[in-house]
């Protein structure tokens, strides 16, 4: 039977697959919520029947793709913009003609990366429309990629010839990495944190877990970890899976880390104000 393209309608996890999936491992995991009413794998024609396609352009030379309606963990897929080669950070659960239309006008992709499995979207599709020169993803996540090809597998660190860097940092998942961009002084953060914003996107605090859905905390070590790679990072601006929260920048997220670090292992959604300033070490 030919391999097909299949999406967990609960998370939006790709498979390729022969039939319809057994499972999807993403939900299977305890860092996921399994869906209440058993298994809803949606082929791609279907996806696409069911989504719009919509951009926008967030400064800094950053345009963010996202669909509607929500459909699984509904991430979004960021789009670097380089004289060099633009970078796609992530990817949204499907791209629409019109949004690939749209990637071919600003330059196609050059580069092709993600912090961990909640981000990768529909990366198979960027890879088949536009035959990137990396699809970079760090080495423990990759059992994980069976929707596309990796072709450049790393350990802590991968300086990419543009210009920014990917740096594991684990925690949330093992190879779990960020992507700092020196040059826009932004820091596309995964899962690392997590950013509440009302309606309008402003910020209203911040959090940082092992497993969102379960309120499950990281360790001390994870959270050390996360410290020794973020400390040495300059940024302003955070962009995480689902938010673009600018004014997060290295201080207050340090002071989140360091809150963990000071008691038992919790999870607190910070206010914004009160990491403004200060930090916990």
């Amino acid at each position: 039977m030919p391999l097909s393209y299949y999406a967990c309608s609960n998370c939006g996890h790709w498979q390729r697959y022969f039939a319809t999936p057994p499972d999807c491992p993403v939900c299977t995991d305890t860092r996921n919520d399994l869906p209440e009413n058993g298994w809803d794998f949606r082929s791609e024609a279907d996806v696409a029947s069911r989504l719009v396609g919509r951009w926008r352009t967030i400064g800094r030379d950053v345009v963010a793709f996202s669909t509607s309606p929500p459909f699984g963990l509904n991430g979004t897929g960021w789009l670097l913009l380089h004289p060099e080669g633009n970078i796609a950070f992530e990817a949204a659960p499907y791209y629409t003609p019109a949004m690939l239309d749209e990637i071919r006008r600003l330059g196609g992709i050059r580069i092709l990366a993600a912090s961990h499995v909640h981000g990768y979207g529909a990366l198979w599709q960027l890879q088949q429309e536009f035959d990137p020169e990396i699809v970079a993803i760090q080495r423990e996540d990759l059992w994980l990629t069976k929707a596309f090809r990796v072709t450049w597998p790393y350990d802590d660190a991968l300086v990419l010839p543009t210009g920014q860097t990917l740096r594991q940092v684990g925690g949330h998942y093992e190879g779990q990495s960020v992507l700092h961009d020196p040059t826009r002084r932004m820091l596309f953060c995964g899962d690392a944190f997590k950013v509440d914003q009302n309606e309008a996107g402003e910020s209203l605090a911040v959090s940082t877990h092992k497993a969102f859905h379960k309120n499950i905390p990281l360790t001390p070590l994870e959270l050390c970890r996360y410290r020794n790679v973020i400390a040495s990072l300059d940024f302003d601006t955070i962009c995480t899976p689902f938010e673009h929260a600018p004014g997060i920048d290295t201080e207050m997220a340090l002071a989140v880390l360091d809150d963990g670090m000071r008691g038992p292992p919790a999870v607190r959604h910070i206010p914004i104000d009160e990491l403004r300033g200060r930090t916990y070490a």
